[in-house]
């Protein structure tokens, strides 16, 4: 088994690069995962895994599936290094971003589209709920936090493995979604219906905005239908992520 013992070790700068800097994880397409949980889903699918770094506090559980994956040993002061949790398990894996077939993506016909929503916390929260509704996939508009940020994949708690997350122009992919008879629903104040009153089908795609300005109006002019989660009490509005997995369950559910 490998083992690293220093900060100045090339693979030690390469995992903390790709820990604070989105365009290293872009360029490359890799990224990496903290504690005992998310590395478990991402061995899993360990085509997608390129090294699980453990630390000498921690060990590798007897039951996991670790064959022909490379085990890195780090020591305490790497552990610290990479840790992005206060308190962390000391478990770490290098994992490799999904390829995706563009044929595979015609498939798709229930889709969570997200334009410019910025706190990843509310990206990651978002994709773990359109992976428990059952959607096919989510697009990440211009200007939406990164998929791959630390905060995101905690927050998913390992939906980026269960469900298609692709970065994308939503003007063409709402354009490409109404080619093919889906429709589209944007989510609005104001000359939108309320979700329970909107006619269910076997398609939809949902686009959810910006947590301060919502969907760019260009955009919006672009939905089939705008929807809104009706407010009985006296808060202004709902947290983003809040409001898509009430709109994903009400449009899924029939």
């Amino acid at each position: 088994m490998k083992r690293i013992e220093s900060s100045q070790n090339s693979l030690v700068k390469h995992w903390k690069k790709l820990l604070s800097v989105r365009k290293e994880r872009d360029k490359t397409g890799e990224f990496i995962m903290e504690g005992y949980h998310l590395v478990e889903e991402a061995i899993k699918q360990k085509e997608n895994v390129l090294t699980i770094m453990i630390s000498d506090s921690s060990e590798i559980p007897a039951n996991w599936d670790v064959d022909q994956i490379e085990i890195v040993e780090i020591n305490d002061a790497i552990k610290n290094e990479l840790a992005e949790t206060e308190h962390t398990q000391g478990i770490f894996a290098h994992c490799k971003q999904k390829t995706l077939d563009e044929v595979e993506q015609t498939k798709w016909s229930r889709l969570l589209l997200i334009d410019a929503v910025q706190d990843p916390g509310n990206i990651g929260t978002m994709i773990r709920t359109a992976d428990a509704a059952g959607i096919d996939a989510v697009i990440l508009g211009k200007g939406s936090a990164d998929a791959y940020n630390s905060k995101t994949l905690r927050s998913a708690q390992g939906s980026h493995f269960h469900i298609p997350v692709v970065k994308g122009d939503l003007y063409r992919w709402v354009d490409d979604l109404k080619e093919r008879s889906v429709p589209v629903f944007g989510t609005a104040f104001e000359n939108s219906t309320p979700f329970n009153e909107v006619k269910k089908g076997d398609s939809f795609a949902l686009i959810v905005g910006n947590e301060g300005s919502g969907i760019h109006p260009e955009l919006l002019q672009k939905t089939d239908q705008n929807i809104i989660v009706p407010l009985v009490g006296q808060a202004e509005s709902l947290n983003v992520a809040v409001a898509t997995g009430i709109l994903l369950y009400g449009l899924s559910l029939k």
